[in-house]
């Protein structure tokens, strides 16, 4: 009973956000009390807590496809990352915007705890691409995945750039693209010139 009530109250999350959901909500599709669900969880939080954890181990999992389709240092690098923003800014993106705005310690949380691995790799795969010529020699890895998050969380976090109505791409394009583009040597950015539509597919 637990899986399930994580698995439909995560379905009405992602379709209708947080802020708005109820637990009574959550659980109507199923047909069961409030008083069943806190048989599980102590609150809504923490049943938030639960979803996340099923959703961001589906979400390592895509990111580890996305490795394992490329060989390329530079567009693994790109892909990820533009991956990560259209999932935030997609059509149905509510879910996304309450967790950003009013869960934002809990989201930073459960992402640490999955992509703690993730970020070590991105650094090797920063690494890889400078000894392959794509990346400047003068960066240092370790840097580079701090300055994304960053920039990242300052994109998902605030109303900065929503005036601008920009799509997923144009926003990767303006945003994280711009920086990595920026430590990229000539042979780089020819690379990612010629894969750069296949990324933002």
């Amino acid at each position: 009973m637990k899986d399930k009530i994580i698995e439909i109250s995560l379905q009405q999350f992602l379709k209708h956000g947080i802020r708005k959901m109820t637990v009574q909500k959550l659980v109507a599709p199923i047909g069961i009390s409030t008083k069943t669900v806190y048989k599980f969880f102590s609150d809504k939080e923490d049943l938030l807590k639960h979803c996340l954890l099923k959703h961001y181990a589906e979400l390592a999992k895509e990111f580890e496809i996305i490795k394992k389709e490329s060989s390329n240092p530079l567009v693994t690098t790109f892909k990820i990352w533009h991956k990560a923003i259209e999932l935030d800014f997609g059509v149905d993106h509510i879910f996304y915007h309450d967790l950003n705005y009013y869960y934002p310690r809990l989201q930073d949380a459960v992402v640490h705890k999955f992509f703690k691995k993730s970020i070590a790799e991105i650094e090797k795969l920063i690494d890889t691409g400078i000894q392959d010529g794509y990346f400047r020699k003068d960066i240092i890895p370790a840097v580079i995945p701090e300055i994304i998050s960053i920039i990242y969380s300052s994109i998902t976090r605030t109303n900065q750039l929503k005036k601008y109505k920009l799509t997923t791409a144009a926003l990767m394009q303006n945003t994280i693209a711009a920086y990595l583009r920026g430590i990229c040597t000539e042979k780089g950015l020819k690379e990612l010139e010629r894969n750069y539509s296949a990324i933002i597919k």
